[in-house]
């Protein structure tokens, strides 16, 4: 079992969490504790829980979209397939251009992530 201290709005964090996945929850927790300090930021410390709870329904709100969005390009591939035609010339190249373009949207929404899993 890993063991990995984060820091979130400068406090520290010791989680436990499976072998190897240390360097990923450390990103993760960047990624969390950047948004706290947006927050910070434009609002102040208005307390860990509510800060916390904020990035919290950001990061669903981003993940929520990315979601969307991945459904339906898999929903245009479905119907392009599905019309006979296949994925081919015209289809390909505008399947290819949007699977670059959500690559790219995921990319931005979580920085340091696999997406090509």
């Amino acid at each position: 079992m890993g063991q990995v201290v984060v820091k979130v709005n400068g406090r520290d964090f010791a989680l436990s969490c499976a072998d190897g996945q240390e360097p990923r929850i450390r990103r993760l927790a960047q990624y969390v504790d950047a948004k706290i300090a947006e927050f910070v930021k434009n609002l102040g410390q208005i307390g860990g829980a509510r800060l916390i709870l904020l990035a919290a329904l950001v990061t669903a709100d981003e993940l929520s979209d990315a979601n969307e969005a991945l459904q339906q390009e898999r929903s245009r591939a479905h119907a392009v397939i599905g019309s006979g035609g296949g994925p081919e010339g015209a289809h390909r190249d505008s399947l290819g251009r949007e699977r670059v373009e959500l690559r790219g949207a995921l990319g931005r929404l979580y920085p340091g992530a696999d997406i090509y899993r």
